[in-house]
């Protein structure tokens, strides 16, 4: 008996679902991008640093699910997220990877210790990596669409 994959397993329970591409959805997510880098800038300038971790991550969370809906995917976990945008998409994921680690450590463990200098930093990758998201989706056209979509289709198919 196959093994099935994490990623075929989240297609079986409706966690990752193919829609029809909606700029309508894009435009709301890269939005909310914006708004939470944002807010982590905001909370930033007012010394609340593990906070701003978090929306420093949600931010380049909320691009990857604009490019997502962009190509007519909708994705419900932020693992399979991570391993879509660099499976489908080969987009280098380490940013958000290392995001996702350090909202995590700041949310769950009180032992760690966060600085002005490490927000800062992250508020620059997570804006780097929004715009780096913003330039590929802007240069997507219905052949890429239709090709990442059958990328996806493979990865979580049985």
């Amino acid at each position: 008996m196959k093994k099935r994959s994490f990623l075929a397993d989240l297609y079986e329970e409706e966690k990752i679902q193919f829609v029809n591409p909606s700029q309508d959805m894009k435009t709301a997510y890269l939005k909310k991008s914006e708004s939470y880098l944002l807010s982590a800038r905001l909370l930033r300038d007012h010394d609340q640093f593990e906070q701003s971790v978090s929306m420093a991550y949600y931010s380049m969370y909320y691009s990857v699910l604009a490019l997502f809906f962009r190509t007519g995917i909708k994705c419900e976990n932020h693992a399979a997220a991570i391993v879509l945008l660099r499976s489908v998409f080969d987009i280098d994921s380490s940013d958000i990877e290392t995001a996702k680690r350090e909202r995590i450590d700041k949310q769950y463990y009180v032992d760690t210790t966060t600085t002005r200098q490490d927000v800062d930093d992250l508020c620059r990758i997570a804006e780097n990596f929004h715009a780096g998201i913003l330039d590929f989706i802007e240069r997507l056209t219905t052949e890429k669409i239709a090709r990442f979509h059958d990328r996806c289709k493979k990865l979580v198919t049985p």
